[in-house]
């Protein structure tokens, strides 16, 4: 795409999104845009400030010089073909699609966690396979003691009791069994330098003075931090032998399991070291034999660890497909929050009209196929999408009524 071509499909886009936005476009929702007309992930710096340059002229316009503006360049805006059915996952086999939603136990679900289960659902029910909700459960200072009941229960009401739920804290064993097995393959070391030590040499580009141990000193560090009267909280963490020098600081050394003393809700007291996720992950989706999974963008750097322990244990590692962020604008969905605010008598509970989640809307009335049809509606999108709660509440309104029709192909 040339500049000037690039500048009329902007400026085309920013008034479209514009007049859906109260007069007020945003350089993402563009950029998203322009994507489908085959602007490259490469140019978007090069154009970057063009195109930030056509969404701050668009803005100044009052919302009649949009509308007339538009009207005379929307014949440059595409119409997306509407896509029937859903997209087809790479190298998927009938019968044999493995794939797992991971929802922590800090509370329920809301209407996120929904559509994000409902997309794996609908991709198992189409090829075959199984489906696991694994509830994630290994810091024991970020868990609500009543989401075990009710994420099982909300998982199987959303995917016609289809989904395996499992928990990861009766799962400790496996994931020591693992973790004794990257430090046999050199994969993994003890580190006790201090945090701000280690930051140092993370930004410095070192290695640690801990990763030249031998693989038989990293055992014997490793029973120290599983024994009761060994390192202290703080003192030891197991990290992985990656690469000092990565180019993204973020895979240097990263951390696999830390001793955490917080009394667990189902465990209690029985173990002091608690593996971190992408640990607890890796683990879990080589146990189960994952085949696709379906994760927010923001896990990139997460599946790229993810990756590196598979390749460790020779492993090949599971498809995985990126979703772009939903931003619901007048929603709160931190369960934190919401938590905080019914403590508060804020809300009368979880199932309060008011709020964005699945005992709310169940409790309103709304069908399980009305969160799978919104679901395949969004589909394999790496876009970011903005919607208004009124909006919202439109689209699903739509599909709970329409719940018995089978809209999208199983």
């Amino acid at each position: 795409m040339n500049l000037k071509e690039l500048k009329i499909k902007a400026r085309a886009y920013a008034l479209k999104n514009a007049l859906a936005y109260k007069g007020k476009a945003q350089q993402g929702a563009v950029i998203s845009a322009l994507f489908n007309e085959g602007l490259k992930k490469e140019e978007v710096k090069k154009y970057s400030k063009d195109i930030a340059k056509i969404v701050n002229e668009i803005n100044n316009l009052s919302l009649e010089e949009q509308e007339e503006e538009f009207g005379n360049l929307k014949i440059s805006v595409s119409e997306r073909k509407v896509r029937k059915g859903l997209e087809e996952l790479p190298h998927a086999k009938k019968g044999k699609v493995i794939m797992r939603f991971a929802p922590s136990a800090s509370g329920p679900f809301h209407v996120g966690h929904a559509l994000t289960l409902c997309l794996s659902f609908l991709y198992v029910k189409k090829y075959g396979g199984k489906l696991y909700v694994r509830i994630e459960d290994t810091n024991p200072k970020n868990i609500y003691e009543p989401s075990y009941k009710m994420i099982e229960e909300e998982a199987k009401w959303l995917t016609d009791s289809i989904a395996e739920v499992m928990v990861q804290s009766y799962r400790m064993e496996i994931y020591y069994k693992y973790a004794k097995k990257l430090i046999k393959k050199n994969s993994a070391y003890v580190c006790t330098c201090s945090g701000d030590e280690f930051r140092k040499y993370v930004m410095e580009k070192k290695n640690c003075p801990c990763r030249k141990l031998s693989i038989k000193e990293n055992l014997e560090r490793w029973k120290k931090m599983l024994n009761k009267k060994g390192y202290k909280e703080g003192e030891a963490v197991l990290r992985f032998k990656s690469e000092m020098k990565h180019k993204n600081p973020a895979m240097r050394d990263f951390p696999l399991a830390r001793i955490n003393l917080t009394k667990h809700p189902l465990q209690g007291k029985k173990y002091k070291v608690w593996p971190l996720m992408n640990l607890a992950v890796a683990v879990d989706d080589i146990e189960q034999k994952m085949t696709h999974i379906i994760r927010g963008k923001d896990h990139r750097d997460n599946a790229e660890r993810q990756k590196m322990i598979f390749k460790s244990l020779g492993k090949k590692p599971p498809w995985i497909g990126f979703i772009g962020r939903i931003h619901f604008k007048n929603f709160e969905l931190s369960t934190t929050k919401m938590r905080e605010a019914i403590e508060k008598k804020k809300f009368k509970g979880w199932d309060d009209t008011r709020l964005p989640t699945i005992a709310s809307l169940k409790k309103q009335g709304y069908k399980p196929k009305a969160f799978q049809k919104f679901a395949g509606q969004i589909g394999l999108s790496e876009a970011d999408k903005i919607i208004e709660k009124e909006e919202f509440f439109k689209l699903l309104n739509a599909f709970n009524r329409t719940e018995n029709k089978n809209i999208f192909k199983y």
